[in-house]
């Protein structure tokens, strides 16, 4: 990276420790055993083990189970693509709907339970806290409480979407056999609503953060997270908050699109303007033998073209495994004149690179690998692009959509047709502007 900040994710919450080590690379040094009374250091020790969690799912538990390629292989938009269908063998049977007990997504379940059980040991510690006594003590106990919600209620929604029945558990599983029961989808959905109602609580995260606190969770992202699981439930009860919600977030005037799609995805435009919550990669510190560490990504080797001529016409993108080729059906969904297409997808030609399996010529381009952004050492483990999860223009989307499509009453003035607007205004340059219809707005979203 060309710049490092000093956020949460990496060197979490060194603003609030009079040493300027990086947080997550020293070993805690305040624990506390389950129910004993809870010190700051011990909260935040606890709560940069949970964050660290984000880190991993390019290379969850030594899998390549990246969240961007493990949702986009059950759509319509790529193929598994690397060196044939046996190659990641569980992907291709991801793709095809057809996964079994055997080959599935292990990394992604092992991962995202050890992050629910540290989101557990977070709230238990806070609920345990002491020396926190003042006004501010309070403010800051409360903000840490939010954190550790959103934590755990995005950890979860993430086991619910791809397994729906889970076991789930909140204390520890401290004793043989070491299980608890399975929850029902909709049991599942309560729990996550229930963090989620705790992290958005008034005036316990701020709708944006700057600074040293750039890259923690912010009210926004809170509520961003809100609305992809309620209008994934279609949870019609909860439909007019959720529009409420977004509102929030439009006229707080904390967020706008980034003028150039394409740009968004660059280094130089990490925790830009658009961006409500990215997990921030670094490139170092993973290694083949250990997926459990580290701060890399490897999703941008995994999805760039195998062989890449470097230097044959291909600006600053390097060649990776060739997995994740777009489908052409893709391609053809923009329309003449949309910058999202070449911001979204490289298209090469056939001596640019080595074809592979299920070969199109179509690459992701938003997380490529490209010139510089890894370092020596296992470099395809430690790319720093980082992962953009909520942005502003799903923002607008999620606010037509539940206006134009679910019947909801506009709110303080704001249209469905305005979001819309906007989205393709920074699309195409100038005003493109088009009905909010319900299939436009879905073809808007996957467009984006």
């Amino acid at each position: 990276m060309k710049r490092y900040i000093n956020i949460l994710i990496i060197t979490v919450l060194a603003g609030f420790f009079s040493c300027s080590d990086d947080f997550l690379t020293n070993s805690p040094t305040e624990q506390q055993a389950a129910g004993e009374p809870a010190t700051e250091g011990a909260i935040l020790s606890n709560l940069a083990a949970t964050y660290q969690i984000l880190l991993f799912d390019s290379y969850a538990d030594n899998n390549y189970n990246s969240l961007v390629l493990m949702s986009d292989l059950r759509s319509d938009d790529i193929f598994k693509g690397g060196g044939d269908a046996g190659d990641q063998h569980q992907l291709y049977l991801l793709s095809l709907f057809t996964t079994t007990p055997q080959e599935n997504i292990n990394g992604l379940w092992n991962i995202y339970y050890s992050g629910l059980a540290r989101a557990n040991n977070v709230i238990t510690s806070c609920e345990n806290a002491v020396g926190f006594e003042t006004d501010a003590d309070i403010k800051k106990l409360n903000q840490y409480k939010a954190e550790a919600h959103f934590l755990r209620a995005y950890y979860t929604h993430w086991l619910w979407k791809f397994w729906g029945n889970i076991p789930y558990f909140e204390e520890p599983l401290s004793e043989p056999p070491y299980m608890t029961r399975q929850y029902t989808a909709d049991e599942i959905y309560a729990e996550i609503m229930q963090d989620i109602d705790v992290a958005t609580t008034d005036g316990w995260l701020p709708m944006s953060m700057t600074g040293a606190n750039t890259g923690r969770i912010n009210r926004a992202a809170a509520l961003m997270l809100k609305a992809r699981v309620v209008m994934y439930q279609k949870d019609e009860s909860r439909y007019a908050e959720v529009t409420a919600d977004m509102a929030e977030i439009i006229n707080s005037n904390e967020y706008e699109l980034l003028d150039d799609f394409a740009a968004m995805w660059l280094d130089e435009n990490e925790f830009s303007k658009e961006s409500i919550f990215e997990v921030n990669h670094l490139p170092e510190g993973k290694t083949w033998a250990n997926g459990w560490q580290g701060y890399g990504t490897n999703l941008p080797a995994f999805i760039s073209p195998n062989g890449l001529n470097t230097g044959n016409e291909t600006g600053d993108f390097k060649g990776g495994w060739g997995f994740g080729p777009v489908r052409l059906s893709t391609w053809d969904i923009y329309e003449a004149g949309d910058t999202r297409r070449e911001g979204s997808i490289n298209k090469w030609e056939p001596d640019q690179y080595t074809a592979r399996f299920q070969d199109t010529g179509l690459f992701m381009a938003k997380y490529a690998a490209r010139v510089g952004y890894n370092p020596q050492g296992d470099v395809d483990l430690n790319y720093c692009n980082n992962l953009r999860l909520f942005r502003y223009a799903e923002t607008l989307l999620n606010y037509a959509e539940l206006v134009v499509m679910q019947g909801q009453s506009p709110v303080g003035g704001i249209t469905a047709q305005a979001c819309l607007d906007e989205v393709r205004r920074r699309a195409f340059g100038k005003d493109s502007s088009i009905p909010a219809t319900a299939d436009n707005i879905k073809l808007e979203r996957r467009r984006e």
